[in-house]
């Protein structure tokens, strides 16, 4: 009985083998190891290209946007969906602080923690692009305003403890 998967040749001459594979040599920056096979792991004995020699490359070729596209959107850019926004505003806070510390060194030196806070937050908020540079400038300058009001409070009072002792 025979094989129904088995090939059948005509008029009783023997199937014919099926062609073998193409073996073709590796390219040039293949290195073919010298000598035996080693065991993973195995030392070295030398290397015969330096890990960062130059391999050949293709010179690429940039392109720019597709002039054909009617829409005049690139497949690359962001949805407008898809970008999010920075709602989170440091110019308010540290005007906020300005002021709170502006207020508090008319009366009493302790301020100078807020009035630090508030210009670095100031300087801060000076350098993001998405910033109010207005409201920036006037934290700066009314955090630097209360920075001189308390320490000029801290050093009178520094002075009347001297009288006293």
């Amino acid at each position: 009985m025979t094989d129904p998967m088995e090939p059948v040749s005509p008029a009783g001459t023997p199937p014919t083998p099926p062609p073998s594979p193409r073996i073709e040599r590796p390219s040039g920056e293949v290195e073919s190891p010298a000598g035996t096979a080693r065991l993973p792991g195995a030392r070295r004995d030398g290397y015969t290209r330096l890990p960062t020699g130059p391999v050949g490359i293709e010179p690429v070729v940039a392109s720019g946007p597709d002039a054909d596209d009617p829409t005049g959107r690139t497949a690359w850019a962001p949805a407008e969906t898809e970008m999010v926004v920075d709602d989170a505003r440091l110019a308010p806070w540290a005007l906020l602080a300005s002021i709170v510390a502006l207020g508090a060194s008319f009366f009493v030196g302790w301020g100078l923690p807020v009035a630090v806070v508030a210009v670095i937050a100031s300087i801060m908020s000076l350098r993001r692009p998405v910033e109010s540079r207005r409201m920036g400038r006037w934290a700066l300058v009314l955090g630097l305003t209360a920075t001189v009001y308390s320490l000029g409070w801290l050093v009178w009072a520094g002075m009347q403890f001297e009288r006293l002792g």
